[in-house]
């Protein structure tokens, strides 16, 4: 049986403060400030069903709830909705591809 397309990779622009969190900067030793900081995540729900609950404080990344802005599909919707194993997948291949283009990257 096929694998169900049911889960998403979603990508929140997240609020430059996010800069003053030290980990977050480590994390991103070749950020370009030309570039937005991002929190890259994949779901079973819709992007925009998981972003009200990030900022709902529910099964949320700290990062998100206080400074998530918005979503940001024209850098993921390209690639939903997909199984469950190809979203772990993306979600990482997108963290990782979004870090070399200079963007500042949390990943859930």
């Amino acid at each position: 049986m096929p694998a169900r397309q049911r889960h998403n990779v979603y990508v929140i622009e997240l609020s430059p403060e996010v800069l003053q969190q030290a980990r977050f900067r480590r994390a991103n030793p070749d950020y370009d400030a030309t570039k937005p900081c991002v929190y890259v995540g994949m779901t079973g729900l819709s992007p925009e069903a998981r972003f009200r609950k990030h900022k709902a404080g529910i099964q949320a990344n700290r990062y998100v709830e206080r400074y998530g802005l918005r979503l940001l599909p024209s850098l993921y919707a390209f690639a939903n909705p997909m199984p469950y194993d190809a979203a772990r997948e993306m979600e990482v291949e997108l963290a990782i591809g979004l870090r070399e283009e200079g963007y500042g990257v949390w990943q859930g």
